[in-house]
């Protein structure tokens, strides 16, 4: 079943996300097509919230998902179960079973979002559990929030959900919005563009704070060796 973002635009709404919008040319056959900005203005930042998780008593860390990525970066993710509670119950249980852990964002709009949670890395496939009744709420797609993709039935979320980078109005009450980050949107920025990326940006491990699992150990990147001057001697008088 296709489980791919698919919010539909009116045209007065998409004049107030974004001053140009431009549709996106489907990746594949049969995919409605999402309507996204690739060339948004810098828009500003919403207002920060908390960063750290135990100094503030209201976050419970049982409602706290943090994703470890492959780009070094940890997402802290506070998730609302006022909002969205089978939805949330979705996600801990899948990050409890190690679902999301080696999974790729397969789906970035630079300007829109980041989407993950298909375990084949296509957008058409997720978790082996049964689908969700939606839980649409009337809390805004602001620029940290994170919220579950479906098909173009109302019914139809299961495990993918994705991060948006600007705020899209238009999404409110069309997706289950279920929390936002509160840590790492710098990682979150970072996560490698593409439908699909060339070299995609993966969930090395997901958790939920309460548990309290050891942080995963996440190789660095490579860096080119400095060439000594007899190298650089050398190659020069090649």
């Amino acid at each position: 079943m296709l489980r791919r973002i698919l919010p539909t635009f009116s045209l007065s709404l998409a004049l107030l996300a974004a001053p140009a919008l431009a549709q996106e040319s489907p990746s594949a056959p049969v995919q409605d097509v999402p309507v996204a900005a690739p060339d948004a203005p810098t828009a500003p930042k919403a207002t920060a919230l908390p960063t750290v998780v135990n100094s503030d008593p209201a976050v419970d860390p049982d409602n706290v998902l943090l994703l470890y990525l492959s780009n070094g970066g940890k997402v802290t993710i506070r998730l609302m179960p006022e909002w969205a509670p089978n939805h949330i119950e979705r996600i801990k249980t899948l990050a409890r079973q190690g679902f999301y852990n080696g999974l790729v964002f397969h789906r970035v709009i630079d300007g829109f979002m980041a989407q993950t949670g298909d375990p084949t890395g296509t957008g058409a496939s997720g978790s082996d559990l049964p689908d969700l009744k939606a839980e649409f709420n009337a809390m805004p797609h602001l620029r940290g929030t994170v919220s579950m993709a479906r098909t173009n039935e109302p019914d139809t979320a299961n495990s993918q959900f994705f991060i948006v980078f600007y705020p899209r109005m238009s999404l409110d009450r069309k997706y289950t919005n279920f929390g936002r980050v509160i840590a790492g949107m710098d990682a979150v920025d970072a996560i490698t563009r593409g439908e699909p990326p060339e070299n995609p940006t993966k969930i090395v491990q997901a958790t939920i704070a309460a548990d309290n699992a050891p942080a995963p150990v996440v190789a660095a990147a490579p860096v080119a060796a400095t060439p000594t001057v007899e190298q650089l001697n050398n190659s020069q008088s090649n």
